[in-house]
């Protein structure tokens, strides 16, 4: 039987209701299963949860449900008798609940094919009990019970000759995280993808024949310029449906190892790096420092998950390795242009990419050449022979017959053939052939365009939005300052550069070089572009930059801004941010070019913009924790402040840099540069760089396990800090004072300092930090046996973690455990192993070391 059928919502609801009734029981906990497996399937389907035991439904059935009186340290009820009886009313909300479920995962059932069968394989071992033997029609009987004389029971009654034992009424398990989004990585499907269908079913027989013991490695090789990206993704595309746990995406940048280094954005991605955007796309705010530690995290984290993994442009089979997901159930592509051998020995298969058939070359040929292609045919084949049958450069040919509407095919191929000499060239990768047709576009190309192009090629990103291309494009000495009509101007070239398929779009406003024409632009740049205009571009590439950064600083860290260093660049307006998501959408996407833009300046000796960029980036450091550009960024701007006699600088660089060197574990090099610091800081009189330093030794300290030296350093920063009045700087010591304190075992002290800390920081309209020392205070007043206090603050405080400006993954995995610990010293083990096992879930993706340390409690609880 495969479910659903028409009327298994009906048979559906009446097996779950009927096994609701022991909800210790195999079946029950099968039910749960299949209702996770439906929220892995459908996001929308994550907050899916059968209606209480008892008490009232007030609600959706998807929504939480709480009884009216709960134990202040685990949410159930803190006794049997404190939940009421159903009354009649409640029992007809439960089976319409009960009904609703039944509709809900019916429904799914039918688009998700994990939840299908997961559904069908539970009916078959829980199928409904049999209906009961039909009954005498009878009058309504009332729905109250009478035992005797005038005594009335209401609602559910338990009747037996004798109870063994307690009855108990639980309140139902508080509700589940919010899960992140799945990730749907893939780029956009191509309009023009034509032909194919041979490439499509050798891949479906490779994923077929993959045995079920190991891994699906595939390797997709060719030519550059043959479609491997188009295809995979086309392919991948047709097949989500098999992976409901996502579909990631990487650039591994292989196609650059000969051509361009590392300072100009280019070469192949490392590992660690882009474990870094799949960890952080699967949900892990704390991402380890090593590559070895981010690999295994991400092999712990995608055992179990149906996910398909992208790898595109990948350099050596080294650089894939670290990258293959854990399990097998998952499924990776790899695409190259070299053979990977040292992947199909470790048991990849590979499809090699042709070009493509040559009808579906002309067909492609056709969607710019119209009617001129069918009426030249024998021209037609000839041009997509010397484009070598490459959907890249039939592509652009057919762009320049869509630019010419006059031009005969004939005439192009004859400039085709006059190229470099074609014949020959499509014998050495192709590489010829495809300069060739660049040439040949952008020869075609609009004036504006063509400019835009070669400047577009000169700067160091992997992003091209339109208000970066409009800073970039605007007043560069060329007559444009920056009018509105030069905003159009701009538009219009980046239409003609994506018409001609030499600019690819990849979302709103957003565009990116293909593979092989960017190297081409930055040679036209190079070679077009005089000395002046290049730095010109690169100039206002970097202000815009600087101007950007500064209004993401303001939305997100405005206490973080140097005094009197604001950033002046009057013609170049920043990107739009609408608040602090958009800013911090902003920094992650431009995380690259913010870097690529750091490392011009450092090369370029423009060492006050160096030093200032890296300042500003500070939200992107303090949010996403990028170890390794973190650490490079400030190594840069250092040298940078250091060289232009910029002392403020260079302590900012110093103090900001230890704090992500102490992340990375670096703690001798991290205390080594707040030592630097602080004599310079004492050198310059500055105090409150002084506190800066002398806390960040102190954190390093209680780190490292010595809280009494901690606690000096943190009095003396303290004392600074008030002495020049720094408000929110001596809450943020207090706060270390009182975590100082709980190490020490000193509970009294520490709840006295945190709860003048958090009374400093709320009143600052500090809420993160507020919320983070109203949780410790909360864990510390538990710790002191004073729960009644200490839980309330708790629970306050993981609410506000699960949403809001004070959202925090980290901080709400630690508050799970608190309460946990709370539970567990009260004797609730249930409770204790719930609020335990929800930390977990965070912390297996946050930090394996919190991983270890709430399993060991678990096993023994």
């Amino acid at each position: 039987m495969r479910f659903p059928r028409p009327d298994g919502v009906e048979e559906l609801s009446a097996a779950m209701a009927a096994c609701a009734e022991d909800r210790d029981s195999a079946a029950w906990q099968e039910l749960l299963h299949v209702l996770r497996t439906a929220g892995r399937g459908a996001p929308a389907a994550a907050g899916l949860r059968p209606p209480p035991e008892t008490g009232p439904v007030t609600g959706p059935v998807t929504g939480p449900v709480t009884g009216p009186e709960t134990s202040p340290v685990t949410g159930l009820a803190a006794d049997p008798a404190a939940n009421p009886t159903a009354a009649p009313s409640d029992r007809a909300a439960r089976t319409a609940a009960w009904h609703r479920l039944a509709r809900e995962l019916s429904a799914l059932a039918l688009r998700d094919t994990a939840t299908g069968d997961a559904l069908t394989h539970w009916l078959r071992r829980h199928g409904p009990p049999p209906p009961p033997p039909q009954q005498p029609t009878a009058p309504t009987a009332p729905t109250s019970n009478v035992i005797s004389g005038d005594a009335v029971l209401e609602g559910p009654v338990v009747q037996a000759r004798s109870v063994s034992g307690g009855i108990h009424f639980h309140q139902p398990a508080p509700a589940p995280p919010p899960r992140p989004p799945v990730p749907r990585q893939l780029p956009y499907l191509t309009a023009s993808f034509v032909g194919r269908e041979d490439d499509r079913r050798a891949l479906d027989a490779l994923r077929a024949a993959r045995p079920a013991d190991a891994p699906q490695v595939l390797v997709v090789s060719g030519l550059p310029g043959v479609g491997k990206t188009t295809l995979a993704v086309r392919w991948l595309h047709e097949h989500a449906d098999g992976f409901p746990d996502g579909q990631l995406y990487a650039d591994l940048g292989g196609h650059t190892a000969e051509e361009t280094g590392p300072r100009e954005g280019g070469g192949p991605a490392s590992p660690g790096t882009v474990l870094e955007g799949f960890l952080v796309a699967l949900g892990v705010s704390a991402v380890p420092a090593g590559t070895a530690q981010r690999a295994a995290l991400w092999r712990s984290l995608t055992a179990g998950l149906r996910l398909a993994v992208l790898l595109d442009n990948a350099f050596t089979a080294a650089q894939v390795r670290p990258l293959l997901p854990g399990g097998l159930t998952g499924l990776t592509v790899v695409t190259s242009r070299n053979s990977l051998t040292g992947l199909r020995v470790d048991g990849a298969s590979l499809h090699r990419l042709e070009g493509l058939p040559t009808r579906s070359a002309v067909e492609l040929l056709a969607v710019g050449g119209g009617d001129r292609v069918a009426r030249e045919s024998a021209a037609a084949h000839e041009v997509v022979r010397l484009c070598g049958r490459l959907p890249l450069t039939v592509g652009l040919a057919s762009a320049q017959l869509a630019l010419r509407p006059h031009r005969p095919v004939a005439a192009l191929a004859e400039s085709l053939a006059r190229g470099q000499g074609a014949l020959g060239s499509l014998r050495i990768d192709g590489e010829a052939v495809m300069r060739t047709a660049l040439d040949l576009s952008y020869a075609l190309l609009p004036a504006d365009a063509a400019v835009l192009y070669r400047r577009m090629g000169l700067l160091p990103t992997d992003r091209h939005d339109l208000p970066m291309l409009a800073a970039v494009a605007n007043g560069t000495g060329d007559g444009s300052e920056g009018s509105d009509g030069e905003d159009t101007a701009v538009d219009t070239a980046v239409d003609a550069l994506v018409e001609a398929n030499l600019l690819e779009e990849t979302g709103p406003e957003t565009h990116r070089f293909h593979d092989l024409v960017l190297p081409h632009a930055r040679r036209l740049g190079e070679r077009h572009e005089d000395p002046a205009h290049r730095a010109a571009v690169l100039r206002r590439y970097v202000d815009w930059c600087l101007v950007t950064a500064g209004a993401a600083e303001l939305v997100l860290t405005p206490s973080h801004r140097l005094p009197g260093h604001d950033v002046h660049a009057p013609d170049i307006a920043p990107a739009p941010l609408a608040g602090p998501e958009e800013a911090l959408t902003w920094l992650d996407t431009h995380r690259n070019g913010l870097m690529g833009a750091v490392r011009h300046c450092a090369d370029a000796g423009w060492d006050t913009r160096c030093w200032r960029l890296v300042d500003l980036m500070w939200p992107l450091f303090l949010r996403f924790r990028p170890s390794a550009m973190w650490l490079e960024a400030h190594r840069l701007g250092l040298d940078a402040a250091r060289r232009c006699g910029a002392r403020e600088g260079e302590g900012r660089m110093l103090t900001s840099g230890a704090i992500g060197l102490r992340d990375a574990g670096e703690y001798e090099e991290a205390a080594q540069w707040y030592t630097w610091a602080l004599a310079k800081a004492v050198e310059d009189g500055d105090v409150r760089q002084q506190a800066q330093a002398v806390s960040g030794l102190g954190h390093i300290r209680l780190q490292t396990g010595r809280p009494a030296e901690a606690r000096d350093h943190f009095r003396e920063a303290l004392r600074l800090r008030e002495a020049v009045g720094y408000r929110r700087g001596a809450a943020l010591s207090r706060r270390r004072l009182g975590q100082t304190a709980l190490a020490l075992g000193e509970l009294t002290e520490a709840a006295e300092q945190l709860r003048r800390a958090h009374d400093e920081l709320a009143a600052l309209d500090e809420t993160y930090e507020a919320t983070r020392v109203r949780a410790l205070l909360g864990h510390v007043l538990c710790r002191d046996g004073r729960d009644a206090e200490g839980v309330p603050l708790l629970r306050d405080a993981l609410a506000a973690f699960r949403s809001g400006d004070a959202r925090s993954e980290h901080w709400e995995g630690r508050c799970l455990e608190w309460l946990g610990r709370s539970a567990e010293a009260h004797g609730d083990t249930a409770g204790a192993a719930r609020l335990y096992g929800g930390a977990l879930e965070l912390a297996r993706r946050l930090d394996p070391a919190d991983a270890e340390r709430l399993e060991d409690r678990l096993r023994h609880l």
